[in-house]
C-alpha cells in the first residue's frame, strides 16, 4: 500500500512505512535500485546486496526507502512483496528521465544516484546511500562526459553516503567539480578520498569527520548555512578491499577495451564492472557487496543521529 502523494510532492508515491516515519520525524535512508537490477550486480549477488543493505539500515534503527519508477509511478519505499521486482530487467533512470518514465508508463525504471536524490528530496528524506557516485570521466575535456549525479547532488539538499566515486573515473577532476558546485566532501574517519574497491586514491579529502556524531553535526550545520547536498565518503572496510595496484592494471585494460569497442556514456559502467569481475575472478563482487552494506550502515547511523 502507498500514499497517493509524498510530503510536498504530488507526483511521488510514498510507501505507508516511509510516510509514517517521515511524519513522525524518524530516520529514513533512501536507496537507488540500479545496483540491485540486472543493470548492476549479477544474479544472485544483486539479491544478496538488496537484503544486506535493507537489513543494515533496519538494524541501525532507520527505515530503508528504495526508489524506483514502477508502472509509471515514481516511488519512494517499496513493500516487501514488491522488492522482487527491482532484481529484474530494468530501464536505467537518471534525474532527466523521471518525467519520461512517469509519462510513458515505464514498467520498471531503476534509479541512479541523480534520480534517487531527486526523489528523496521530493519527500523530505535527508540521507541517501549508494555504492559509488558518478563523476567526471577521463577525457572529459574532449568529450564533456560528466555524470548528472554531481549536479543533482548539489541541487538536492541530501547527504550522499558512498565509497567515493567509481574507480574508472577521473577522481581528481571529480573532486574539483564538486568543489565548484559547493558540495562538501567529507572523509568518514579517513583523510583520503576512497576509490570504491580500495580505500586509497592518493587524493586528500577537503575535510575529515570522525564518528557519526561529528559527521551529523557538520552535515546539519552545512544544510542550515549552505543548503547544497553533501558527500560523505566512506572507505570500503580494509578486509574487503582489493589490491590497488592490480586493480588499476585491470581497470586500465577494461577502459581500453571499452574504447576499442566504442562503448560510451552510460554503457561504460556495466561494461567496466563486468570486465573487472571477470579479470579478478569474481573478487570485485564480494567487495561491491561489502562496501554497499557498509555505506548503508553508516548512512543509517548518520540518519539516526540527524533525527535526534
Amino acid at each position: 500500500m502507498t500514499s497517493p502523494d509524498g510530503p510536498g510532492h504530488p507526483d511521488v508515491s510514498c510507501s505507508d512505512e516511509v510516510r509514517a516515519a517521515l511524519d513522525e520525524g524518524r530516520p529514513v535512508v533512501a536507496l537507488e535500485t540500479t545496483i540491485f537490477s540486472h543493470l548492476g550486480l549479477p544474479s544472485p549477488a544483486n539479491g544478496e546486496a538488496l537484503t544486506r543493505c535493507l537489513d543494515a539500515i533496519a538494524t541501525a534503527g532507520a527505515v530503508p526507502a528504495l526508489t524506483a519508477v514502477l508502472d509509471g509511478v515514481a516511488r519512494v519505499g517499496l513493500a516487501e512483496a514488491e522488492q522482487e521486482r527491482v532484481l529484474g530487467p530494468a530501464t536505467k533512470t537518471a534525474e532527466r528521465d523521471l518525467g519520461v518514465a512517469v509519462g510513458a508508463g515505464w514498467e520498471f525504471g531503476a534509479t541512479t544516484v541523480s534520480a534517487s536524490v531527486t526523489l528523496a528530496a521530493a519527500v523530505g528524506i535527508d540521507v541517501f546511500a549508494t555504492g559509488g557516485i558518478g563523476g567526471v570521466h577521463r577525457g572529459a575535456g574532449t568529450t564533456g562526459d560528466v555524470s548528472a549525479d554531481l549536479g543533482a547532488i548539489a541541487r538536492q539538499g541530501v547527504v550522499t553516503v558512498c565509497a567515493g566515486a567509481k574507480i574508472f573515473l577521473d577522481l581528481a577532476a571529480t573532486l574539483e567539480y564538486l568543489e565548484t558546485l559547493s558540495v562538501p566532501v567529507l572523509g568518514f574517519e579517513t583523510d583520503e578520498f576512497p576509490a570504491f574497491y580500495t580505500p586509497h586514491s592518493g587524493l586528500a579529502v577537503p575535510q575529515r569527520v570522525d564518528g557519526v556524531v561529528e559527521a551529523a553535526a557538520v552535515l546539519a550545520a552545512h544544510r542550515r548555512m549552505v543548503g547544497t547536498g553533501a558527500v560523505l565518503a566512506v572507505p570500503i572496510p580494509s578486509a574487503d578491499a582489493l589490491d590497488a595496484a592490480s586493480l588499476h592494471r585491470v581497470m586500465d585494460a577494461a577502459l581500453e577495451a571499452a574504447e576499442a569497442e566504442g562503448v560510451t556514456g552510460a554503457a561504460i559502467t556495466p561494461f567496466v564492472l563486468a570486465r573487472l569481475a571477470s579479470a579478478t575472478d569474481g573478487d570485485s563482487i564480494p567487495a561491491n557487496l561489502a562496501l554497499a552494506e557498509n555505506n548503508a550502515r553508516v548512512a543509517a547511523s548518520v540518519a539516526v543521529e540527524l533525527a535526534r
